[in-house]
């Protein structure tokens, strides 16, 4: 796979790898591995919620406002 970047974009990556003690490659790598963790992971609870929401489970309202607000913070 390729990945075509601008001339700024390929020094911020060589910056930030090197300020991390890595490579770019590696860098790039971990990056596309926590994305694809970060998706599957918002696909099951998304899944999980449609699969509540079909058995009549809901929070109230404030609740959920709550709950947001909790993960803004967090």
């Amino acid at each position: 796979m390729q990945v075509a970047l601008t001339l700024e974009q390929e020094s911020r990556l060589k910056q930030l790898a090197s300020a991390k003690g890595t490579d770019v490659g590696r860098l790039v790598y971990d990056a596309a591995l926590h994305l694809l963790d970060d998706d599957a992971h918002f696909r099951e609870a998304v899944r999980q919620g449609l699969a509540e929401a079909d058995l009549g489970k809901f929070i109230e309202e404030a609740e959920m406002d709550a709950r947001f607000e909790r993960l803004l913070r967090g």
